[in-house]
């Protein structure tokens, strides 16, 4: 009977262990599973990281190209109605076309600030028949708004240069842009007909009023 009981106790320890063994074994092999499907939500973020890269390359090649294309265009500059209007309302008019670009486009507005006739502008440095502002903005879009406000820009009938424009993927949603923007709008002090009866020559020999060619900085 003893015999038995021994050979018994050896059974039981072997089932246990094959138990065990199974137990282990099924935990390896969700774990596996597990290091697979994480291997696979890797794989899958990856290729969307890189089809983001593409596509911000894609866009920042044609912010590249359209601001080359506005640097040699010849658009008009800005022109008010009325004489001698302060800063702030021929800023108005050019400030709220751009806001209003920016709406247009559903993109958010973080912040945004402004500075008057930056000294190293080539326009501010030829005299005070000109008015130039920085508009530095902050927005939060997606890279096919992003792209449209561009557009728009380029598009729009007095020159708007863009200064600089940097993009960062928002950490949390790699599909949402956090972009700084600065831009810089012209405008003339007077009225068109006042400076284009006058003799500009003096100023610069390639200054023709509403015509005048953008200055390569």
């Amino acid at each position: 009977m003893d015999k038995y009981k021994r050979y018994l106790g050896i059974v039981g320890f072997v089932i246990l262990v094959i138990g065990m063994l199974v137990l282990i074994g099924m935990g390896c092999t969700k774990c596996y599973e597990r290091y697979n499907s994480l291997k696979d939500e890797e794989a899958a973020v990856q290729t969307k990281l890189e089809q983001k890269r593409q596509e911000k390359m894609r866009i920042m090649q044609k912010i590249a190209r359209l601001k080359k294309s506005m640097i040699t265009a010849q658009k008009k500059i800005y022109s008010p109605i009325e004489e001698k209007l302060g800063d702030d309302t021929l800023f108005f008019t050019l400030y709220s076309d751009l806001i209003e670009m920016v709406h247009s486009n559903s993109i958010k507005i973080d912040s945004i600030d402004y500075k008057y006739n930056p000294s190293g502008d080539v326009f501010v440095q030829q005299g005070s028949t000109y008015f130039v502002c920085d508009v530095n903005l902050k927005l939060v879009s997606n890279y096919v708004n992003l792209g449209k406000l561009v557009q728009d820009i380029y598009q729009y009938p007095y020159y708007i240069k863009i200064n600089n424009i940097d993009i960062y993927p928002y950490p949390k949603d790699k599909k949402i842009l956090l972009t700084e923007m600065s831009v810089r709008l012209y405008a003339h002090t007077q009225p068109e007909e006042a400076y284009t009866s006058e003799d500009t020559s003096s100023v610069d020999g390639n200054i023709e009023g509403a015509q005048t060619p953008i200055p390569q900085e």
